[in-house]
């Protein structure tokens, strides 16, 4: 289980890996912004993916850094840049092993 700083609330980085391998892809971008939900800009991101999954925290900023160093320690990710599906930019990433 990974547990997001100051929230109390935690996943399951399987559902994480399953979702991103159904996705026909081996990465998320990061995504983190400080923006409401419905303003974000990176609707394929793990901090959107985050958001929706926790309904009462959906306007706050779930993809901090502190998610990605959990998820690297599991061994199950590593922490990379990779192409943004909307911006086409390198963006800050977490990709499979």
């Amino acid at each position: 289980m990974i547990e997001l700083r100051y929230t109390g609330l935690a996943f399951d980085e399987q559902e994480l890996i399953d979702f991103i391998k159904a996705s026909g892809k081996n990465y998320m971008v990061q995504g983190q912004t400080l923006k409401k939900l419905e303003s974000h800009t990176k609707p394929h991101s793990l901090d959107v993916w985050l958001r929706t999954r926790f309904s009462k925290m959906q306007d706050t900023k779930l993809a901090d850094n502190y998610v990605i160093d959990a998820l690297v320690e599991t061994g199950k990710f590593v922490a990379a840049e990779d192409k943004c599906p909307k911006s086409g930019r390198l963006c800050k990433s977490i990709r499979l092993v």
